[in-house]
């Protein structure tokens, strides 16, 4: 959140008035009974404050909530403390996810291609299971916004991915786009990241991951507004050089931008380091720059 002149505040690339943070204060104190989360709520809905698919903007709204309490604007409930559950502890791989029949040659030997969103369940357990089995960085429970798919011939799964919400500064990758610091808050919900790409290690069909991300690229922005109400604009991955070269994504017409500096977002007393990973993007649309560096992308998106 920065100090703007002509307003009070800008938070996630919204301006905050003097006016708003006014009558924030005044929902604060006229609801002592409400918890943080209830009270995010009703902010959003008083101030239209909304996300991409529609819903209220209550992480925002709750960051801003706090920092205006630091600066003893108003005196927010007492945090409820919750059990965290370690999921990864938990997860027990089955006969379910052992190897399958080894599966090698040229793309023409497989029956139809297909991807499949993860909606129930049972499949996204087992889905789990075999990305927390097969993949290097093994599976993490997705933030925000998010697809899960399975990669298929016929009725026999090849490998699976995950497409969630984009980093939130890449500096190579925003100069590139070209949009302000504000337009980036506002707008990256329209960029959705390629967090996980799995082919299951015992197919070796030639040419079969770049055929599955054009899949994505062909369907994703249907898939994601049949899920989350709105459409996204662009792709983004990231992959790590000490284990492969992207050539998949290359040959799926994927753009190379560079690599990350390998830091993360500089945050108070917190330290963030990784290894230089190479950028690759994928517009979904034409005209994605313009509509990324709109300051009115939420209106213009279904046009």
């Amino acid at each position: 959140m920065e100090i703007s002149e002509s307003y009070g505040l800008i938070q996630s690339g919204r301006k905050i008035s003097q006016q708003d943070i006014k009558d924030i204060r005044e929902t604060v104190e006229l609801f002592p009974n409400l918890s943080r989360m209830e009270l995010a709520q009703t902010i959003c809905e008083n101030m239209g404050w909304y996300t991409a698919a529609g819903s209220n903007k209550t992480d925002a709204c709750m960051r801003l909530l706090e920092k205006l309490e630091s600066r003893g604007c108003f005196q927010l409930p007492q945090k409820k403390i919750r059990k965290k559950i370690n999921k990864k502890a938990t997860l027990v791989w089955t006969e379910k996810t052992e190897p399958g029949q080894k599966i090698t040659g040229s793309f023409h030997i497989l029956e139809k291609v297909t991807i499949e969103v993860v909606k129930d369940k049972k499949t996204k357990e087992l889905w789990e299971e075999y990305m927390s089995r097969y993949h290097y960085l093994g599976t993490t429970r997705p933030f925000g916004f998010f697809l899960r798919y399975f990669i298929k011939s016929n009725e026999k799964l090849l490998g699976c991915a995950l497409f969630a919400g984009a980093s939130k500064a890449i500096g190579t990758r925003d100069k590139w786009i070209g949009w302000t610091a504000n337009q980036r808050l506002t707008n990256l919900s329209w960029v959705i990241n390629n967090t996980r790409f799995l082919i299951f290690p015992w197919i070796n069909v030639k040419n079969l991951a770049s055929h599955s991300l054009g899949q994505f690229g062909r369907h994703i922005c249907h898939d994601w507004h049949e899920k989350w109400g709105y459409s996204p604009v662009l792709l983004e991955t990231f992959v790590d050089d000490n284990f492969y070269n992207g050539t998949c994504y290359k040959a799926a017409n994927w753009k190379y931008l560079g690599m990350t500096t390998g830091k993360g977002l500089v945050r108070k007393n917190k330290k963030y380091t990784t290894t230089p990973k190479k950028i690759f993007v994928m517009p979904l649309v034409k005209n994605f720059r313009e509509k990324l560096c709109s300051d009115k992308l939420m209106e213009t998106n279904n046009s």
